[in-house]
C-alpha cells in the first residue's frame, strides 16, 4: 500500500456523534465512542469537537448491541477499558511509523473484547447471549487503520469524490449477495433474513476474526461511522448529500444528529447512531 503524500504530517480531525432510541424500540442499545490517547493516558471525548494528531492519535467507534438493554453499554465500556490498556502501549507504534504491527493490535483488541463479552455473557443471568457489532476506526497522521464485526459500518467519501465508498464488509448473507451483485441495494432493504448476522462479539461465538484494513487520509476527506438503523432509513446518494453539507448556522454543528434525524423520521424502526469524522 502506498503511503499518502502527508503520511508524517499531523491532520486536524473534526468529529460530531449522535445516537437515537428510533419510534418503534424501547431501550437504545446502540453506543458510540470517541477517544484520544497517547503512551501515557486515554481521553475520552465529547459529541462534537477538533483537535490536532500533533501528539496524539484518535479512536472512534459505533457498536450495535444484542441481548439486553445494557448491551451496547455494556460492550462501549469493555472497548474503553481495553482501548485504554491496548492503544497507549502501541502508541510507540505509528509515533515511529511501524504501521505493521498496528493490524494485530486491532485484531488483539477485538479477540480481548470478545472473550469479555463472553465472560460477562455467561456470568450474569440478565447479560446472558449478549453481543454486539463492533466497528472502530484509529486514526494516526496520514492513516486511519480500521477493525469491524458485525453489520455496523465505516464509509469513506474522498476529498473532492462523489462516490461513497463502504470500507467495511457486512457480516450478513444479504450483505453477501448485494456484494456479489445478486440483488440491488433495495432488494437487500426489504430482505426477510437483513438483519441475521454471521458474526458478532460476544454471544455464542467462540473465535471471531475481524476485517482489518487501512486508508490514506488527506484534507477533505469524510468518514462515517453508522449502524445499520441509519442506512435503513438513508440511501447512499442521501448519505453523501448530508456529508456534503457544512453545519448548520443555527445548530450546535452536530452533522451527525442532522443524519439520525433524518433517518429515524424515515424509517426509525430501529436505534440509529451516526459518527462523522472530517480531515482538515
Amino acid at each position: 500500500m502506498t503511503p499518502p503524500a502527508n503520511s508524517s504530517v499531523p491532520m486536524t480531525l473534526g468529529w460530531a456523534g449522535w445516537t437515537d432510541v428510533g419510534r418503534v424500540r424501547k431501550n437504545n442499545e446502540d453506543a458510540f465512542l470517541a477517544l484520544q490517547f497517547d503512551a501515557r493516558e486515554v481521553r475520552r471525548l465529547g459529541k462534537v469537537g477538533e483537535a490536532t494528531t500533533e501528539n496524539a492519535d484518535f479512536a472512534f467507534a459505533v457498536s450495535d448491541g444484542m441481548g439486553g438493554a445494557l448491551a451496547g453499554e455494556y460492550a462501549s465500556r469493555i472497548a474503553v477499558e481495553k482501548i485504554t490498556t491496548l492503544l497507549p502501549r502501541s502508541f510507540h507504534l505509528s509515533a515511529k511509523g511501524l504501521n505493521a504491527g498496528v493490524n494485530d493490535v486491532l485484531v488483539e483488541l477485538f479477540d480481548q473484547i470478545h472473550r469479555a463479552l463472553v465472560y460477562v455473557g455467561g456470568s450474569y443471568e440478565e447479560c446472558a447471549g449478549m453481543a454486539t457489532t463492533l466497528s472502530l476506526g484509529w486514526f494516526t497522521p496520514g492513516w486511519l487503520y480500521f477493525a469491524h464485526v458485525g453489520d455496523s459500518r465505516i464509509y469513506y467519501l474522498p476529498a473532492g469524490g462523489d462516490r461513497l465508498k463502504q470500507l467495511t464488509a457486512d457480516d450478513t448473507h444479504v450483505g453477501w449477495l448485494l456484494r456479489n451483485g445478486m440483488i440491488s441495494e433495495h432488494q437487500a432493504r426489504t430482505h426477510p433474513r437483513r438483519n441475521v448476522l454471521q458474526k458478532a462479539l460476544g454471544g455464542d461465538n467462540r473465535y471471531v476474526e475481524p476485517q482489518v484494513g487501512a486508508v490514506g487520509c488527506e484534507p477533505g476527506d469524510i468518514f462515517l461511522f453508522c449502524t445499520d438503523g441509519l442506512t435503513g432509513g438513508l440511501f447512499d446518494h442521501r448519505l453523501i448529500d448530508l456529508l456534503r453539507q457544512p453545519p448548520r448556522a443555527d445548530g450546535d454543528g452536530n452533522s451527525a444528529r442532522v443524519m439520525v434525524e433524518e433517518s429515524v423520521r424515515n424509517d426509525g424502526r430501529d436505534n440509529a447512531t451516526a459518527l462523522v469524522v472530517r480531515v482538515r
